[in-house]
């Protein structure tokens, strides 16, 4: 019998949330992979694609834990759950709980701040010093005279899509997720995307995030 389109889907969604909970707790922690000197990351999103061209000089950790988040499949199914409109967007807590659990503190050591936090940068968010592990943010606008005083530290740029970005539905703010310092994303790691789709059913998704040509 000829599987169904959902099947199919079901079984990729099964197969990536295993590989991103093994590469967060076996040997992998702590020997995170080395990013080639510049890749290239494709969101297919709810609106459409959004391509990222990241250059490991400008943050090599921040480099590495995106290239070795994206080749695990740690973005799937992710929704876009925090979005200051004409600011910035927020991503990075995986849909199931006990993915994002498993790689929550499996933090990086900062980088140098090099590049500056210019419209369609994207860098890591973070609450302390050595504290940033997998939410991202792309920049709306140009955030310099703000962000570079923390100092965020961008590791690669939208090269296509910002138009999608744009159009990321913005209108709950900060009540669907805030931020990492608020200390209000507990619903989002332990009730993951059933969470958000119950409270939140407009947000929208990366539905799979992939290192391209």
């Amino acid at each position: 019998m000829t599987r169904t389109v959902f099947a199919v889907f079901a079984e990729l969604k099964f197969r990536a949330t295993l590989i991103a909970i093994l590469a967060a707790l076996t040997g992998s922690i702590g020997a995170q992979s080395t990013a080639p000197d510049t890749f290239r990351v494709r969101l297919e999103t709810t609106k459409g694609a959004i391509v990222i061209d990241c250059v490991r000089a400008w943050a090599p950790h921040g480099a590495d834990r995106f290239y070795e988040l994206v080749t695990s499949g740690y973005y799937d199914d992710s929704a876009f759950f925090r979005i200051r409109a004409n600011t910035w967007t927020q991503f990075g807590i995986n849909g199931t709980p006990k993915v994002s659990m498993a790689w929550r503190s499996k933090t990086i050591p900062d980088d140098p701040f090099r590049e500056p936090n210019a419209r369609g940068t994207v860098a890591f968010a973070f609450a302390v010093p050595n504290g940033r592990s997998t939410q991202v943010f792309i920049n709306l606008a140009d955030n310099r005279a703000t962000h570079d005083q923390e100092p965020f530290v961008p590791f690669g740029r939208v090269t296509q899509g910002m138009d999608v970005a744009d159009a990321l539905y913005s209108e709950y703010g900060e009540a669907s997720g805030s931020g990492i310092r608020a200390g209000k994303q507990a619903p989002l790691f332990e009730q993951g995307n059933a969470y958000l789709k119950k409270n939140f059913p407009r947000l929208d998704y990366i539905r799979t995030a992939r290192i391209v040509p």
